[in-house]
């Protein structure tokens, strides 16, 4: 089927498209990551995005159960160069198209991601809407004219879970444990998922935390009397989508656990919102950091690890005031990775995580235990 693309700054394309039917509103960015589709598709922190993969070849080992970071799909769509229908792969249970159908999201195929990818370097990250069903120019742009950008959406809202919730599995396991027969647990914690990817409750199991999931609706006093009785022992803040200046009450109760001096521990949003809440305002990239190959220098080691990375905003370089940096992006300079100076919190903006990506940053996740324990 025919799709018809209108972005903000005037460009206009006749592509095809997979996956579900629809006119859709979003934000597109592109991803330099060589696999992992499916993972993308389901990472909660795509919410409100289009993202355009630079592989050219997508679709070609289909989709599985386990490889999934979230319940759901839940970025806009996805745009590629060639869609591969027939997927060839022993894990695999069903098509990326049917996937993307189950799950309400949109495909787009026969396009030029070359030419796309070089557009958004050069202009930076932009609104677009794609429909298969309007393909007049005008009646597009005055759809996406009239539509909310990404920064007036509060998305966290959307994907955070409504309950909170015990995760027991590991990464190395691969199997369900009892929560109390967790391997090797030596501290337990709350999570705030704003997004939280799968995969980093399964790393911070294996490094030996016990987790409870808490909903972005958290209170911060509870939190606090929850350290006090040793209930727990720190907190992580997760990953998620959208600008994180639009999180003012997350932000009020981050500051309640700061002053309360709990360890704390943040990736991606998590690591944004720590230096927002203490007065270190982010702003937005020309075109952010998307992809499984990103290089970041550990100051502390000097060594430099390839990184996966997923983010549109950044901390700023002042932050240096209250912070120690620990990590710098090679590509721009800018900040990777932070520990604070009066407290025992710390931060990163990459994904140790992987899910896609390398696992050169994994070793983070036990820093975060050793923090605790100290």
């Amino acid at each position: 089927m025919k799709t018809y693309v209108y972005l903000e700054n005037g460009t206009f394309i006749e592509a095809k498209s997979f996956g579900a039917e629809d006119t859709v509103v979003g934000e597109i960015v592109f991803n330099t990551s060589m696999s992992g589709y499916q993972e993308i598709m389901s990472d909660p922190s795509y919410a409100g995005q289009f993202v355009t993969f630079t592989m050219p070849e997508v679709g070609n080992v289909g989709v599985n159960d386990e490889d999934m970071e979230s319940s759901k799909a839940h970025a806009k769509g996805m745009i590629v160069r060639k869609y591969q229908k027939r997927y060839s792969n022993f894990r695999a249970n069903e098509s990326l198209d049917t996937f993307l159908k189950k799950h309400g999201v949109m495909g787009i195929c026969d396009i030029d991601t070359r030419f796309l990818t070089k557009m958004i370097r050069a202009e930076g990250a932009m609104m677009m809407v794609a429909s298969t069903t309007i393909s007049d120019k005008d009646e597009l742009k005055k759809i996406l004219e009239n539509s909310p950008r990404i920064q007036d959406v509060n998305y966290i809202e959307q994907v955070s879970t409504k309950t909170a919730y015990k995760h027991k599995s590991s990464t190395y396991s691969k199997v369900e444990f009892r929560y109390e027969d967790a391997p090797n647990t030596q501290a337990n914690i709350a999570v705030i998922d704003f997004g939280v990817k799968r995969n980093i409750l399964n790393e911070l199991v294996a490094a030996g935390i016990g987790v409870e999931v808490l909903p972005n609706s958290f209170e911060a006093e509870k939190l606090i009397e929850s350290y006090k009785s040793k209930a727990i022992d720190g907190v992580f803040l997760s990953n998620g989508p959208g600008d994180p200046l639009v999180l003012k009450r997350e932000q009020g109760e981050i500051k309640k656990l700061i002053k309360a001096k709990i360890p704390m521990f943040g990736i991606c949003l998590g690591h944004q919102l720590l230096s927002i809440s203490h007065g270190y305002d982010t702003f937005k990239l020309k075109f952010g950091h998307h992809g499984g190959n990103h290089p970041v220098k550990n100051e502390n080691t000097g060594l430099v690890e390839i990184t996966a990375q997923n983010h549109n905003y950044n901390v700023p370089d002042n932050i240096i005031e209250v912070a120690e940096v620990t990590h710098t992006n090679l590509f721009d300079n800018t900040i990777e990775g932070l520990k604070y100076k009066d407290s025992p919190i710390f931060s990163v903006q990459h994904h140790p995580e992987a899910s896609p990506g390398p696992k050169e940053s994994q070793y983070i996740f036990s820093e975060f235990l050793s923090l605790i324990k100290r």
